[in-house]
């Protein structure tokens, strides 16, 4: 059986993956990244489903990526990589008639002006929401883009806003999405920009800090965009391994890692279903779903029994059901104001976003699912025949309800909104593909049930909450041994920083003051997984 030696070993070659193994390898160390598909990127690819039209199979459109400072500093555009915007980023109809749409432009006066429409007080209500985040953006991304707990990025918004502020803006950020919209705006479709991008994530719009999601997209939006790679969601996977690669990490696909040896309390190798062995010296990184890793890659004795208990709780966000089209013309939509937005909320109007949630929660299939619908051709010429349009839209089952009978009811209904919607829109349709849960999890297994959000983003599975109640960071009870997936804190998004916490924890470990860093994890850890009185 083959047998390597390697600085650190990355499991997973998710976007996460990469761009830890190309931290790790920007500082000199050997890197081995080990994949089990025959294709990188995890959730973050494309294929042409139907010849001539590209279609993302999951992640589609990235406002986090151009957001976030870690892959900024990847420089992706030197390896490839191209940004397309559609004309307008996000539009919401309230309702299947053609009434205005309230539409997200990137300019914020043409999205004040169009929301006036809606209500005069609505324009000017959205210009004082841009003002405050260019006041606290920068600190804010800081914060969340950080390991736990953060300083520096609270500490300069406490400079900028002032205490009596920052109180005023926690309760605000507290806020449930729908709260939220009804202190912010007077109209239903302003308040919807919200709480649509409120459930990008798995949180209710009656959730408390769901608000906080429905603002950080709506306000990415207003100063991103909502970019797509020219070419489909797979180049921003290609530009992330040219970028390891070019730094000297080795990426190995169709490896798929059964085991993580663990001697001495330590991760010292990773073994493969092929039979290589791969010996590590200083790091494992996994760019993995939690329980995967904690449940199936190591010795059950490897961790204390506290950590087992705590992964009884842990919750999946909901799964999703994905309809992918190829259409021969653009969708008709009723309302001509949709036509230039790339990303499209569908199928309810505020009562029926709080009922659609209701269903979700209470484990119905729901009659009328709020969709995401993505416009790719709209966004990305490249997608698709001139003339023709690649969309696809997405909503959710109720967690425990993944069946294919299910899914395949629940695509039906997307169907039927979408033709309500714009009608004569089946009519153009040249193929249509499903996927299911299952086939999201086949596709990837870190889609456990079809869940892309490596675990709900609830608060409760949040910041010292993610994955289980612990520390927040990527370190583990395991030395040498790194979560850098999804699962981890900040969580669910394509933006990297799960994969560079894990990286630089990694690093910090072995830097100069290392020894001390480790005593103070190892500590920490003990006081959280030590069994209670009770136990012992």
């Amino acid at each position: 059986m083959p047998i390597r030696t390697a600085d650190a070993v990355v499991i997973g070659g998710g976007h996460h993956g990469l761009v830890a193994a190309a931290v790790l390898a920007d500082a000199g160390w050997d890197v081995c990244l080990l994949e089990s598909a025959d294709v990188l990127g995890g959730a973050v690819r494309s294929a042409e489903l139907h010849p001539g039209f590209t279609a993302d199979l999951f992640s589609a459109f990235y406002p986090l990526s151009v957001a976030s400072p870690v892959l900024r500093s990847m420089d992706l555009e030197a390896h490839g990589l191209r940004w397309a915007h559609a004309p307008a980023v996000l539009a919401h109809p309230v309702r299947p008639g053609g009434e205005p749409a309230a539409v997200l432009y990137r300019d914020r006066e043409r999205t004040a002006a169009g929301l006036a429409e809606l209500n005069p007080r609505d324009g000017e209500a959205w210009l004082r929401l841009c003002e405050q985040w260019d006041a606290i953006g920068e600190p804010m991304l800081r914060t969340i883009f950080t390991a736990f707990p953060p300083v520096r990025g609270p500490l300069q918004l406490l400079r900028r806003i002032g205490t009596a502020e920052a109180l005023r803006l926690a309760r605000f950020l507290a806020l449930p999405a729908g709260r939220m919209g009804e202190e912010l705006f007077a109209s239903e479709g302003a308040r919807l920009l919200l709480t649509g991008n409120a459930v990008h994530a798995d949180a209710p719009p009656d959730a408390t800090v769901s608000g906080v999601f429905g603002w950080l997209l709506a306000m990415l939006g207003q100063h991103y965009g909502f970019p797509v790679p020219v070419g489909g969601s797979g180049e921003l996977a290609a530009a992330l391994a040219r970028r390891a690669t070019a730094a000297g990490a080795d990426l190995l696909t169709g490896e798929h890692v059964e085991r993580v040896e663990v001697r001495g309390g330590r991760a010292v190798a990773v073994h493969t279903a092929t039979g290589l062995t791969v010996r590590v010296r200083r790091a494992v990184v996994a760019d993995i779903a939690a329980p995967m890793l904690y449940r199936d890659l190591l010795p059950a004795d490897a961790l204390p029994q506290r950590l087992h208990d705590d992964l009884e709780h842990f919750v999946w966000d909901t799964p999703v059901v994905k309809v992918n089209w190829a259409l021969d013309g653009p969708v008709p939509w009723r309302n001509p104001g949709v036509a230039g937005a790339g990303t499209v909320h569908l199928g309810v109007d505020e009562h029926g976003m709080n009922q659609w949630a209701a269903d979700i929660e209470s484990q119905r299939v729901p009659a009328s699912p709020f969709l995401l619908f993505g416009q790719m051709t709209t966004a990305d010429p490249t997608r698709s025949p001139e003339g023709t349009e690649s969309a696809w839209a997405y909503t959710h089952l109720p967690r425990g309800v993944s069946d294919d009978e299910a899914a395949g009811q629940l695509a039906k209904r997307v169907d039927a909104v979408v033709e309500e919607f714009a009608p004569g829109f089946g009519g153009r349709v040249l193929a249509r593909t499903v996927q299911r849960p299952g086939d999201l999890q086949a596709a990837d297994p870190n889609l456990v049930h079809g869940a892309v959000n490596g675990g709900t983003a609830q608060l409760y599975q949040q910041l010292v909450f993610r994955p289980v109640p612990g520390l927040g960071r990527s370190e583990t009870v395991v030395g040498g041994l790194y979560l850098g997936s999804a699962s981890a804190h900040p969580g669910g998004g394509v933006h990297g920083v799960c994969g560079w916490l894990a990286a630089r924890a990694a690093l910090g470990e072995h830097g100069a003051l290392g020894a001390l860093r480790r005593r103070v994890t190892s500590a920490a850890l003990e006081l959280v997984y030590r069994a209670p009185p009770s136990a012992r």
